[in-house]
């Protein structure tokens, strides 16, 4: 059960926690499974996956944890909740903040990009899931400003493992999104070549550009890739039915 991505980020507060998984070192089976014949650690409950596997996998992340996490049910939105006032609910959103130690926020994904945030005060963390939708409608500017409002200082964010840009084919629509919004992210996106309306879309290029514009410049990580990574990574791109990651991030 060693199998985390611990964020780079250089200078992170010493109270602040954080860890990404990945798909191996739990309990579920084919197609939820390590890609190599172990069980997978899937962490969601809402894709097919046996409930008593993701439950036990669940257990094996809990004891890396000080508290259970606020687990959201994600909606590609822009909604930021506080990970402390949640309680035993679920909530639909697709951020979280704490301000409080011990308090644990959560995103999955399996190619949508996961943003942890803490800032340099070591105040206020925080954790968004920015597919497309979520970045183009404002859930990273969202989670900052909500950090904000909770005391933040400077804040930090790093880029976990998400679908890469040779990998992330999108049609007009999603470039449109991005292009009517500012124009500047238009250099985020590559025509395919090989076929008309179709883009090869860099998603970290794309989150850190909204970032910065909302003053967010020290940015870690971007490296990894979902889809290619496949002895590492679920995929939902690659593999439709997979299991889920979580990133996670709280203070100590």
């Amino acid at each position: 059960m060693h199998h985390f991505i611990v964020p780079d980020w250089s200078n992170a507060p010493t109270n602040v926690a954080a860890l990404s998984t990945t798909r191996m070192g739990g309990t579920s089976r084919a197609p939820y499974d390590d890609g190599a014949g172990g069980g997978g650690l899937n962490l969601g409950t809402h894709v097919g996956d046996d409930p008593e596997h993701v439950r036990q996998n669940r257990a094996l992340l809990r004891k890396q944890l000080p508290a259970e996490p606020a687990w959201l049910s994600q909606v590609h939105g822009t909604r930021v909740v506080n990970a402390g006032d949640i309680g035993q609910g679920i909530p639909d959103a697709d951020a979280s903040i704490a301000d409080r130690p011990g308090v644990v926020c959560v995103i999955q994904t399996a190619d949508c990009l996961p943003v942890l945030f803490c800032d340099t005060q070591g105040r206020v963390v925080g954790a968004a899931h920015a597919g497309w939708r979520g970045l183009a409608h404002g859930v990273l500017e969202n989670t900052a400003a909500y950090m904000r409002d909770a005391g933040a200082g400077e804040i930090l964010a790093w880029l976990g493992p998400a679908i890469g840009p040779d990998c992330f084919e999108v049609g007009q629509d999603v470039f449109d999104a991005f292009a009517k919004r500012d124009a500047g992210l238009a250099s985020a996106f590559k025509p395919n070549p090989a076929q008309t309306g179709k883009y090869w879309a860099d998603i970290y290029r794309l989150a850190k550009s909204i970032l910065a514009r909302t003053g967010v410049t020290r940015v870690y990580g971007g490296g990894l890739c979902t889809v290619a990574d496949q002895d590492r990574f679920f995929s939902y791109r690659r593999d439709k039915t997979t299991g889920r990651m979580a990133s996670l991030i709280w203070l100590k």
